[in-house]
C-alpha cells in the first residue's frame, strides 16, 4: 500500500509540468548519466571568438570600462580586440511582449540570441528539506524579478529531470506562480520520497540486527544507499545540463543551484562486502532409519526476486561511487561550456547539518550512533557548504552560505549579472581540435576578472570536411572564387548605423516576359511604427517621371513588406524608385515620414540585378518577413532570393567573411509565386555560427557567375 505522501510526491512531478505550462518531468530514471542525444554543435567560423567578461572591484561591478582597458591573451599570446560592447541589463520590466516559445524546438532555437542572458533553476530537491524550500521561495521570486529581462531565457530543472525535458521560456507571471504554488518541494527530510527504487531499498535492507556479528547485518545499509543515490542523481543531472548547455549556446549561462549541499561520496568498503551469510558447512549426522553416517544437505533459501537482484547490483555500484573526482570533472566541464554556477543554500546558516527528527531505516549502523555527535555532525556541516564553495569559485559564481539574509546574497548576484562587457577577436590559433586558453586582465588596478576560461577548436580535419561538404554542391567546373568578396562585403559598411527604415529593391522579369521591380522596406525599432504604417513606392523614369505606383498597408506589429511594381514601359535601362513610409499613429514631436529615392537598372531580359532578402525567427513569429537590415541573430534564417526564369536546380554555399567554405549547409531551390514570378532562393539556419561577417553564394545555372550576398551576426 503506498503511502499517501508518496501518492503527493508523484503527484507533485507528474502533473509539474501541466500546472507550469512548460516543464515536462521524468521521474523514472536509471542509474546511468543523463546524456541529451545531440551531438555537440560545430562552431564554424570558430576562429572568430566572443568572451564575455565581468570585472569587479570589491565586489561591485565596474561599468566604465573601455576596449583599450582590456588584454585578451589565448594560450598566452595577445589577440587583437575586433569587438567590444558594454552589457548593462535591468530587470524588473513590464512583461515580454516576444513570442513565448511554446515547443521545446522553438525554446532551444530562442537559445541561439546572444543577447539573450540563459537562466536555470537547478532545484536539488534530494538535498533541501521541505522547511528550507518554503524558506527560500520569496527571496528566490524577489530576485529573479530584480535579476530577469524582457528578453532572457529561464528554466527549470531537477534531479529527476533529463536535458530532452528542458524547456526555456521568458520570465512571467505564470512562472512565478508556479514557484509560489509548489513552495515545499523539498525531500531531504521526508520518510518517502518520489522514487520508487527508494522503497526496494528499505524493502530489501530493512536494518534490523540478524545472525552472529557481521553476518547478516543489514543496519544502515538503505540509508547509505538512499544518500549515495540521491548525490549521484545530482551529479548525474548536473553534468548532463552541462554538456546540454555546451551544445546549446556558446555565450555564457547561469545556473542557480538550490541546495543544502553534497558530502561527495568516495568509494566505501564497508558497503560493498557481503551482507548476507555463507552457507553452514553440512553437518556429519547419522541417519536413524539406517544408523549409516550421512551428512544432511542445508535447506536452499528462495531464488532471489528482481528486486532482490536489483538491490545488490545497486549496491555494489553505489559503494563505488567517487563523486569527489566527479565534482572535478563537472568544473573542468563547465569551464569548456562557459557555464557559471551559483550555488545557494537556502537554510540560511544552519546551526546542525542532520536533522534529529530525519527519518532513518532500521537500527544504526554497527558502530554508529543513533545521532551524530556534535564534531561529525560539523564536519559534515563544512563539507556541504565547501562543496558549494568550491563550485561557485571554480566556475566564476557566486555561492550564497553561511547567512540568514538570503535577500542581501541574492542581490549580489542580481548586481554580478546585470553587467558585463562583451569582447570578440579574431584568434591566432590553430583549428587543432584541442582546448585553447582564455586569460582576461583589465589595465587599471584594483580589478577583479571572471570570464571564460577558453573554448574548443575544431580540428583541421573537420575544417577541411567542412570545405569538402560545403563545396559538394557545386557545378562541376565551378572553383571557388575569392575576387567577388570584397565586394560584396562593402554592403555591410552601414549596417551598424541605426535609421528609421531601410529598404532595398531588385528588378528582374516575370514569365511572359513582364519586366517587374521589387521595392523592400523593414522597419526600426521606434515606437512611432508600434501601430502600423501606410507604404507608397513610386517607380519612375531617368528624368523623374512617374511610371507607375503602389501602396501597401503594414498592420500594427508587421516590420517588412515588400511591392511589386509592374514596368509598363521597359525601353529604358534606368530607373528610380520612391518609397515613403508614414506611420499610422505618429507620436507627439514626431519627425516628417521616412521618403527614400533608390536607383535600379533594369537588366536585360530573362536577367536580373540585386537580390532580396527575407528573415525567420523569433522577432518574427517564426514567419517569413521582408528584411532590408542586414544583421541577423544566432536565433534567425535567412533566405536569399533573386529573380529569374530558370528552371534548372541552383545550388548555394556559405563563405566566411575570408571567402573560406563553411561546413553549413545551404538549402537552394526554384520556387513560383502565386502572381507568377519565379524566384531561384538559398536559405540557412544561423544557430551553429558565431557572431561576424559571412556571404552566401548562390549559383542558378552551371558556369554561370554567382550572386553574393553579405550579412552579419550580431549578439
Amino acid at each position: 500500500m503506498s503511502s499517501p505522501h508518496r501518492i503527493r510526491s508523484f503527484r507533485f512531478w507528474t502533473t509539474l509540468a501541466a500546472s507550469a505550462g512548460m516543464w515536462t518531468l521524468a521521474t523514472g530514471i536509471a542509474g546511468g548519466r543523463l546524456q541529451d542525444p545531440a551531438q555537440p554543435t560545430f562552431r564554424t567560423g570558430a576562429n572568430y571568438v566572443r568572451v564575455d567578461v565581468f570585472p569587479t572591484a570589491n565586489g561591485r561591478p565596474v561599468a566604465d570600462l573601455a576596449a583599450d582597458d582590456f588584454e585578451i591573451l589565448e594560450d598566452n599570446a595577445p589577440q587583437k580586440i575586433d569587438a567590444f560592447e558594454h552589457v548593462a541589463i535591468r530587470g524588473g520590466g513590464p512583461q515580454p511582449d516576444g513570442v513565448q516559445p511554446n515547443t521545446l524546438a522553438e525554446s532551444r532555437e530562442q537559445l541561439q540570441n546572444g543577447r539573450s542572458r540563459v537562466f536555470v533553476i537547478f532545484l536539488d530537491i534530494n538535498q533541501v528539506e521541505a522547511s528550507a524550500s518554503g524558506k527560500v521561495r520569496q527571496p528566490l521570486i524577489n530576485a529573479l524579478n530584480q535579476l530577469i529581462a524582457p528578453d532572457d531565457l529561464v528554466a527549470i530543472m531537477t534531479p529527476l529531470m533529463t536535458t530532452r525535458d528542458l524547456s526555456f521560456t521568458r520570465w512571467t507571471d505564470a512562472t512565478e506562480g508556479f514557484i509560489r504554488k509548489y513552495w515545499d518541494w523539498g525531500q531531504r527530510d521526508r520518510a518517502t520520497g518520489a522514487d520508487p527504487r527508494e522503497e526496494d531499498y528499505k524493502q530489501c535492507y530493512p536494518g534490523m540486527k540478524t545472525g552472529k556479528e557481521g553476518c547478516g547485518d543489514d543496519r544502515g545499509v538503505a540509508d547509505k544507499m538512499i544518500a549515495r543515490r540521491r548525490e549521484k542523481q545530482t551529479m548525474d543531472a548536473l553534468q548532463g545540463l552541462t554538456d546540454y548547455l555546451q551544445t546549446a549556446r556558446e555565450e555564457r549561462k547561469a545556473v542557480l543551484v538550490i541546495s543544502d549541499g553534497w558530502l561527495l561520496y568516495r568509494p566505501d568498503d564497508a558497503l560493498r562486502a557481503r551482507t548476507d551469510c555463507a552457507p553452514p558447512k553440512p553437518k556429519i549426522t547419522m541417519d536413524p532409519r539406517t544408523g549409516k553416517v550421512t551428512t544432511k544437505e542445508p535447506e536452499r533459501p528462495p531464488a532471489p526476486t528482481r528486486s532482490d537482484v536489483l538491490c545488490e547490483t545497486d549496491r555494489l555500484q553505489l559503494a563505488a561511487i567517487d563523486n569527489r573526482a566527479r565534482m572535478q570533472d563537472l568544473q573542468s566541464q563547465a569551464n569548456r561550456a562557459n557555464v557559471s554556477f551559483y550555488p545557494i543554500d537556502p537554510r540560511g546558516l544552519p546551526a546542525t547539518d542532520v536533522d534529529l527528527g530525519a527519518p532513518r531505516t532500521g537500527l544504526p549502523a554497527r558502530g554508529q550512533a543513533a545521532v551524530p555527535t556534535p564534531a561529525a555532525d560539523s564536519g559534515m556541516l563544512r563539507a556541504r557548504q565547501e562543496s558549494l564553495r568550491d563550485l561557485a569559485a571554480a566556475t566564476d559564481g557566486l555561492a550564497l552560505t553561511a547567512s540568514n539574509d538570503l535577500d542581501a546574497g541574492f542581490r549580489r548576484v542580481v548586481a554580478d549579472l546585470s553587467s558585463y562587457y562583451l569582447l570578440s577577436y579574431y584568434s591566432t590559433g590553430k583549428p587543432d581540435g584541442k582546448f585553447h586558453s582564455i586569460r582576461v586582465r583589465v589595465k587599471r588596478p584594483g580589478i577583479q576578472v571572471r570570464a571564460r576560461r577558453g573554448f574548443l577548436a575544431p580540428s583541421g580535419d573537420d575544417a577541411a570536411q567542412g570545405n569538402r561538404t560545403a563545396g559538394s554542391n557545386l557545378p562541376p567546373g565551378v572553383a571557388p572564387s575569392l575576387a567577388p568578396v570584397p565586394s560584396a562585403l562593402t554592403t555591410l559598411g552601414t549596417v551598424a548605423r541605426e535609421t528609421r527604415v531601410r529598404f532595398a529593391t531588385v528588378a528582374g522579369w516575370k514569365p511572359g516576359n513582364v519586366a517587374t521591380v521589387w521595392a523592400v522596406g523593414e522597419l526600426g525599432a521606434g515606437e512611432e511604427w508600434r501601430s502600423g504604417a501606410s507604404v507608397e513606392v513610386v517607380l519612375a523614369d531617368k528624368t523623374g517621371q512617374a511610371i507607375t505606383s503602389a501602396r501597401e498597408q503594414m498592420a500594427a506589429g508587421q516590420r517588412g513588406f515588400r511591392v511589386a511594381i509592374p514596368v509598363t514601359d521597359a525601353t529604358q535601362a534606368d530607373y528610380s524608385v520612391q518609397i515613403r513610409v508614414v506611420p499610422v499613429t505618429p507620436l507627439a514631436g514626431s519627425k516628417e515620414p521616412v521618403s527614400e529615392t533608390l536607383s535600379v537598372a533594369l537588366p536585360a531580359a530573362g536577367l536580373s540585378s540585386g537580390s532580396l532578402v527575407v528573415r525567420r525567427g523569433p522577432t518574427t513569429a517564426n514567419r517569413d518577413t521582408p528584411a532590408a537590415d542586414l544583421r541577423f541573430r544566432r536565433s534567425e534564417q535567412i533566405r536569399i532570393e533573386v529573380p529569374d526564369l530558370v528552371t534548372e536546380s541552383p545550388s548555394a554555399r556559405l563563405l566566411d567573411r575570408n571567402g573560406h567554405l563553411l561546413a553549413v549547409p545551404v538549402a537552394a531551390a526554384v520556387r513560383t509565386d502565386a502572381d507568377g514570378s519565379r524566384w531561384v532562393t538559398a536559405q540557412v539556419s544561423l544557430a551553429p555560427l558565431t557572431s561576424g561577417d559571412y556571404l552566401i553564394e548562390l549559383t542558378r545555372q552551371p558556369n554561370a557567375e554567382p550572386t553574393l550576398v553579405a550579412f552579419r551576426i550580431v549578439p
